[in-house]
């Protein structure tokens, strides 16, 4: 925005260079970008923040740099001759749609002479960056940009027989051309302005063809009004057209401030084109705003700016800023003026006495007090769980939004809960339309890509949030841990490479409950659409089913364009947490010596080896100090219906060494159990 030195002036004296008026304004919030010289006039550009949309208008300004430099903000005064005739007796005024538009004015000038404005007001708007038009339009420009108040005229002749103003909703695909000669398809979304039949403004962005200011216009209706903010921004974007005036009313307009608007151009008018106003307003404000009242503390103030700031000091900083104020029981009561909408809040005043303290007088260092923060259980458990599965694989973030075509290629059936999910409003595209209710399409997605650049040996977790749809205005978030490996590892230093299979997540997973002490839980073999048959199983700690793991289905490898076999799991962190065992402690290293001993068994094909481990396990033998698996063996060598399955059986005592008499009767007692309740027989 650019902003005549020289018509800032004519508010406020300003004793500073251009330079020290850039650097004091934008010290105290109000960005200048910089200043050129131009015609006998500096201009300067602004880029102010959405919340200082105030500042579009210099009278505004103006009031900035009255608070800064303390000097009188001298706002024009307003003389008008009215005719005897009076308006109501010319125009009616009429608001069908009063939540977009909560106040509409209007008043008549009759008798106009258009002709181009005087010089002074051509320069004024040009170094402003507005093109002159003539008297009439450019007095309605001069006085949005001098009060941030848009205006619009109408040539009063061509509003029709019924001589009315008609604010109301436009009808869906009603077609209206504006100003710039295109028509525009409307929607009942859109505020349009009509003289009771037809059309003739779009509400608060622009005009229409069918009632401009000609060079034959001699009666003028001027309009002044306060429209809805956000309702201005939608039919802007919505129509791709974005006008000075629809900058203003998006960012919030001065309810109160219209009448002045409306009056300072009429004057102007009266002097500049010969035009004869007639009496009254036609001021339609249903419900009249009453401005919000704040309590600033002086003391509140000091503890957060970290200051001894006078509560003196402090009332004149806002009254310089031309707030009311009183004093209550040491404190202040501000009313909030409507041209400043951005000050909702107590620590919105707290920033105002900040900017006309000075950032620079405000002393720098820490926050005082005690710091209390720190993580809760639940965060310590996520972060160590982050932690520990960064060890094995490579952390993936992946959107929250996936494409509804995912579930058809998971294979999931058509009443699957997981297709229960929250649309989005307004998606960037199709394939982010939905928000996930897990989290394997994005971990096959990440997959995908480094398979396509030639990564073949990959491992992925992933801890994010899935979004369950509710009765309530928000989803229920849950927080999952994925993983997802295809290919093998890095070699070990006898150059060995592991596959990354199913075995090799659930040895993870394995370590993962160990970490955490958690050892009442078991694998069993279940069914899961997205997964392979035969290979894949749920996760059940304390009889609760927490995850499911297996070697995904070929088919959804092949819908994903995956060549390659890729193992995952997905485990419910949150019920994990409610289920996480006793803290692992301390102990003391054994001084005595451990005895290995393997045992190979003959079991059953249907036998899962996890059961073989439940019964040894069950046994509590005290001597036994670990039990691992390692080897499964089916083939030529073991009869049909039948597996070979081998253990290692570690045991050990804390208080002496074993002999081999206590080790073998604890293997006797073993193989005894095995083949009581299993028939196994050792081979």
């Amino acid at each position: 925005m650019g902003v005549s030195l020289n018509w800032l002036k004519k508010y406020v004296d300003i004793g500073w260079s251009p330079e020290e008026l850039a650097q004091r304004l934008t010290m105290a919030g109000i960005a200048v970008e910089g200043w050129q010289e131009q015609g006998g006039d500096t201009v300067l550009e602004l880029d102010l923040t959405p919340n200082r949309g105030d500042c579009l208008g210099l009278i505004n300004l103006a009031r900035e740099v009255s608070a800064l430099n303390g000097q009188e903000l001298r706002i024009p005064e307003i003389q008008i001759k009215p005719a005897a005739q009076k308006v109501e007796d010319y125009i009616k005024v009429e608001i069908a749609a009063r939540d977009l538009c909560p106040r509409y004015a209007a008043r008549l000038v009759k008798n106009v002479n258009i002709k181009e404005s005087p010089e002074w007001m051509q320069e004024a708007l040009i170094n402003s960056g507005i093109r002159p038009i003539n008297n009439i339009v450019d007095i309605t420009n001069y006085v949005m940009l001098e009060t941030n108040q848009p205006l619009h005229a109408f040539d009063y002749n061509l509003l029709g027989d019924e001589k009315r103003i008609l604010v109301r909703r436009a009808g869906d695909g009603e077609k209206f051309t504006t100003l710039d000669g295109v028509e525009r398809v409307l929607d009942s979304e859109m505020l349009v302005i009509t003289d009771g039949r037809k059309a003739v403004a779009l509400a608060g962005i622009m005009g229409g063809e069918n009632s401009e200011i000609q060079d034959d216009t001699c009666d003028v209706l001027l309009e002044s009004a306060n429209f809805q903010d956000t309702s201005i921004r939608k039919t802007s974007k919505r129509l791709g057209l974005r006008s000075d005036s629809s900058i203003r009313f998006e960012k919030g307009a001065d309810i109160e401030g219209l009448i002045y608007a409306l009056n300072r151009a009429a004057a102007l008018i009266q002097d500049l084109a010969g035009g004869q106003v007639l009496e009254g307003i036609c001021d339609i404000y249903p419900e009249p705003r009453t401005p919000i009242t704040l309590t600033l503390r002086p003391e509140r103030v000091n503890y957060l700016l970290g200051t001894d700031i006078n509560p003196d000091e402090i009332k004149q900083y806002l009254q310089r800023l031309k707030f009311n104020l009183k004093e209550q029981d040491k404190q202040f009561l501000v009313d909030i003026p409507f041209y400043r909408p951005d000050i909702q809040m107590e620590v919105d005043l707290i920033e105002e006495v900040a900017r006309l303290y000075g950032y620079g007088n405000i002393p720098a260092g820490l926050p005082g007090g005690e710091s209390s923060g720190r993580l809760n259980p639940y965060q310590k458990f996520r972060q160590r769980l982050n932690e520990f599965m960064a060890q094995s694989l490579s952390e993936a973030v992946n959107y929250s939004f996936i494409n509804p075509k995912d579930f058809d290629r998971l294979l999931l059936p058509a009443d699957s809960p997981l297709r229960n999910v929250v649309k989005i409003a307004n998606p960037l595209s199709e394939e982010q339309s939905v928000m996930r209710s897990l989290l394997l399409p994005g971990l096959l997605e990440t997959i995908k890509r480094n398979l396509a650049r030639k990564n073949q040996d990959l491992a992925f977790f992933e801890m994010g949030q899935v979004f369950i749809p509710t009765n309530e205005l928000l989803p229920l978030e849950k927080l999952y841990l994925g993983a997802i490996v295809t290919g093998k590892s890095e070699p070990n230093w006898l150059k060995q490479q592991v596959e990354l299979d199913f075995f090799f997540l659930k040895g993870i997973m394995e370590d993962l409950l160990q970490e955490l002490g958690i050892s009442d839980y078991e694998f069993k073999e279940t069914q899961n659409p997205s997964y392979h048959p035969g290979r894949t199983a749920s996760l059940e700690v304390k009889g609760q089913e927490i995850a499911v793991i297996g070697e995904l289905h070929p088919l959804v490898l092949e819908n994903y364009d995956i060549k390659e076999r890729a193992s995952a799991f997905e485990l419910d962190v949150e019920k994990l947490f409610t289920l996480l065992g006793a803290a692992s402690k301390m102990e003391s290293i054994s001084r005595y010596p451990a005895v290995e001993r393997d045992i190979a068994i003959l079991l059953d094909q249907e036998i899962k080896a996890s059961r073989v481990l439940s019964v040894i396990k069950g046994m509590n033998n005290p001597l036994l100090y670990d039990l691992k698996l390692f080897d499964l063996y089916s083939g030529t060598q073991v009869t049909k219906g039948q597996k070979s399955v081998a253990f290692k059986a570690i045991f050990q005592s804390a208080e002496r060494t074993l002999t081999d008499a206590e080790v073998n009767h604890s293997m006797d007692s073993i193989l005894e159990q095995l083949k009581k309740q299993l028939g196994a027989v050792l081979r």
